[in-house]
């Protein structure tokens, strides 16, 4: 994964996505049935991020994973908006390319994700004397897992 920060963006090449509920399905994280997603980070690049601002979550400690063996990581939470200004969402199979509107994105939430591609609109906000950044999706390149009928068929 690498992380740059280009006109005022975050680009993460290779980012680790999860979380993902680009259908915007009501859950009990998710009682307003708004699209997100988040992406996963290394402790360093988390740890920058949050220097700057950045909500990033921490893994809790469990009394039933040893440390040493704790392979979860720290996160962001990214909030997918089609509104005035809608993302740019695009879904690559070998070499089909297809731009996915706001219904066809909920197909995300259940591909066979090969590499994703993201940059990120940091929104810097202020409130009762708080500030942070929250982060909303400019756009976002996926490249799916592949088969034989996926390639006969472009779907």
């Amino acid at each position: 994964m690498k992380l740059k920060m280009e006109r005022n963006n975050l680009m993460v090449e290779d980012a680790e996505i999860g979380f993902r509920n680009f259908a915007g399905v009501v859950g009990p994280y998710n009682k307003t049935g708004e699209k997100s997603f988040v992406i996963f980070l290394d402790p360093k690049d988390a740890e920058d991020l949050e220097a700057k601002g950045w909500n990033i979550k921490w893994p809790k400690e469990r009394d039933d994973i040893p440390p040493e063996e704790d392979t979860r990581k720290p996160y962001f939470n990214v909030k997918v908006e089609f509104g005035e200004y809608p993302p740019k969402c695009v879904l690559i199979a070998k070499d089909v390319v297809t731009q996915l509107d706001e219904l066809g994105v909920a197909q995300l939430d259940t591909a066979e994700i090969e590499k994703v591609d993201v940059i990120i609109n940091p929104y810097h906000w202020t409130v009762n004397g708080k500030s942070g950044i929250k982060a909303y999706l400019n756009s976002i390149y996926v490249t799916i897992v592949t088969n034989d009928f996926i390639e006969r068929y472009g779907i």
